[in-house]
């Protein structure tokens, strides 16, 4: 089971917290979707496995035209028995869903939308250069629903410049009375480079301190957890059977396939990462070359990388399975590594799984460091 991740760069305009590659200029858009059917084509055979689930991400991917979209996805048809998918998911934006945008993708078989939210607050979301209003988060799931797309993830931000505890629970609450099957919560995290990064070093906002984080972090689980939510990794919660099963095979350490622009892919074995030059990827894609670049992993790579994506699940480490990857002698240095936190309440062994305790994921970086070799 492996799965197909396609990178669409364009926004409308950048958020202020981002720092994933994107850009508003869309005069290369029409090239780009061409590019990217042709790194299909050259690619789409590097997983020796069937593609059981397809995310659409960036970016802002419904801000393509609905004509671009669709020969998007005729080209992945091409490849991929679309019908049989697990999962196949677009991410979008408020301002961006309308019925007409919803009944053209249920057409091209996409089955799962995941929004950026944020906040139901207006006056957070202008902070955060968001274009969309509380209002018109309300009326995209509305109109969802009302176009028969169920399967619905919201996304949240707490941490907020200006943002206090009441008013996160607000936008908590808010979200929480839609009964989405899935939601994704996130602390702000300020990355070099973003428009709240430069207004924080020049003293405009302040970072929320650590108690008001743990604050707002303990209201989530606890509320989520009373909503009948499963906090299954860091920052996602799903009601039963409603898991992310395009993310969680990334923590499973599943192979996956990433075009487009800075994307990662992973075929078991190696990691390939695409330059994140627009206008490069184009040309080269163009000529018939590829745009990555091949990280050979040393066993200490790979064992690091597997160390994160386990710990940042509710489920951890089979212990059984890290045994047999990389032996008796560094699994006894694991359990002995453990130990304090295991002592601390802040790890927990369950059915001969090693995890993080839900209290302490928000500190998951500092734990997580201790098994790093």
């Amino acid at each position: 089971m492996s799965g197909l991740y396609i990178h669409i760069p364009y926004c409308h305009s950048k958020c202020a917290y981002c720092d994933f590659l994107s850009t508003p200029r869309a005069d290369t858009m029409s090239q780009y979707i061409e590019a990217l059917k042709m790194e299909m084509e050259m690619r789409i055979y590097e997983i020796d496995d069937v593609y059981s689930t397809i995310y659409i991400g960036g970016g802002t991917p419904s801000i393509l035209p609905l004509p671009l979209l669709q020969q998007l996805i005729n080209h992945i048809a091409r490849y991929i028995d679309i019908a049989t998918l697990k999962e196949f998911t677009i991410e979008a934006n408020p301002e961006d869903i309308s019925s007409e945008w919803c009944d053209a993708i249920v057409k091209m078989g996409i089955s799962r939308v995941s929004m950026g939210i944020q906040s139901f607050n207006d006056a957070e979301l202008k902070a955060i250069n968001r274009r969309h209003s509380a209002q018109m988060a309300v009326d995209a799931i509305n109109i969802l629903r009302r176009s028969g797309i169920n399967e619905i993830s919201g996304d949240l931000i707490y941490g907020l410049p200006g943002q206090s505890l009441d008013s996160w629970k607000q936008s908590l609450e808010k979200l929480l009375s839609f009964g989405l099957p899935h939601f994704s919560a996130y602390l702000l995290s300020y990355e070099p480079g973003t428009g709240l990064y430069a207004q924080l070093k020049n003293g405009k906002v302040q970072e929320a301190s650590e108690e008001l984080a743990q604050e707002m972090y303990n209201h989530l689980i606890d509320t989520a957890k009373i909503n009948g939510y499963e906090h299954y990794e860091i920052s996602n919660f799903s009601l039963p059977g409603h898991n992310a099963i395009h993310n969680s095979n990334y923590w499973r350490d599943l192979p996956y396939l990433g075009l487009g622009v800075s994307a990662h892919s992973f075929d078991g074995y190696n990691r390939r990462f695409n330059g994140n030059n627009i206008k490069q990827y184009i040309s080269t894609i163009e000529v018939d070359k590829p745009y990555f670049t091949i990280e050979n992993e040393t066993p200490e790579e790979r064992h690091n990388d597997y160390i994160i994506v386990s710990l940042r699940t509710s489920t951890g480490i089979n212990l059984a399975d890290y045994s047999n990857r990389w032996g008796v002698t560094q699994y006894n240095k694991l359990i002995s590594t453990a130990q304090k936190y295991l002592s601390s309440g802040e790890m927990i062994i369950r059915e001969n799984q090693l995890a993080i305790s839900e209290k302490s994921m928000l500190i998951s970086d500092r734990i997580m460091i201790d098994f790093i070799i």
